[in-house]
């Protein structure tokens, strides 16, 4: 039995069209992997600090003493991560807030990028250590920024993102996209109809590899 991390980050509650898409991955997901057992988390409701000198705690030495504020987020920070590396697929909801990220998303990354957890250094470089997993990001965007170079370049978004996991050594990392959502109507049916038809591809095109590829 497979284990999927459902994350939405939007603030935009029940209006959130990156929060309609993770739904409907997780739904079609599901309908390939009727036993999958799916844990979500929701980053608007329940956010993370963002980095402090208090929430480092998971970096100090060992048998480093630890106020109980540091002990409370430290504690944060080691259900987070063992949750990310105990999924063999995470559906992350990932709108484009001012070029980037939500806030919300960025303190998830930063309490799972953890050295010696997620990933670790040697004497030629940086090294992975939670491949093997399928990362799906549903893409939500109100204007358009892959139709060129230009526009590319202004979005650190998917970029950060594909950058990010692959750190963490995983390279099976897909893009569900909506773009254009704020460009009036019409727009925003052929963003959303395109958007489920990638679904449909993403998670068949998933759902058919070897089970290990999407293992833990």
């Amino acid at each position: 039995m497979s284990k999927l991390l459902h994350i939405d980050s939007s603030i935009l509650g029940g209006n959130s069209v990156s929060r309609q898409l993770t739904a409907q991955i997780v739904a079609s997901w599901r309908a390939s992997h009727p036993t999958t057992e799916v844990n979500y988390l929701d980053l608007a409701a329940d956010t993370p600090s963002h980095l402090s000198a208090d929430s480092l705690g998971f970096r100090a030495p060992a048998g480093a003493t630890q106020s109980e504020v540091q002990q409370r987020e430290n504690a944060i920070s080691e259900a987070l991560v063992s949750q990310f590396l105990a999924a063999d697929v995470i559906v992350v909801g990932a709108p484009l807030y001012n070029f980037a990220i939500p806030s919300q998303l960025k303190a998830w990354i930063d309490r799972v990028a953890q050295a010696g957890r997620t990933f670790k250094y040697t004497e030629k470089g940086p090294v992975g250590l939670a491949g093997g997993k399928t990362v799906i990001v549903a893409s939500a965007r109100g204007g358009v920024y892959s139709t060129s170079a230009a526009a590319s370049a202004m979005e650190h978004q998917e970029s950060y993102l594909q950058t990010v996991f692959g750190f963490f050594g995983i390279t099976d990392v897909r893009f569900v996209r909506a773009e254009g959502l704020g460009m009036g109507e019409a727009a925003k049916a052929a963003a959303l109809s395109s958007a489920e038809l990638e679904i449909t591809a993403q998670t068949r095109t998933a759902a058919n590899q070897p089970q290990a590829a999407v293992a833990a």
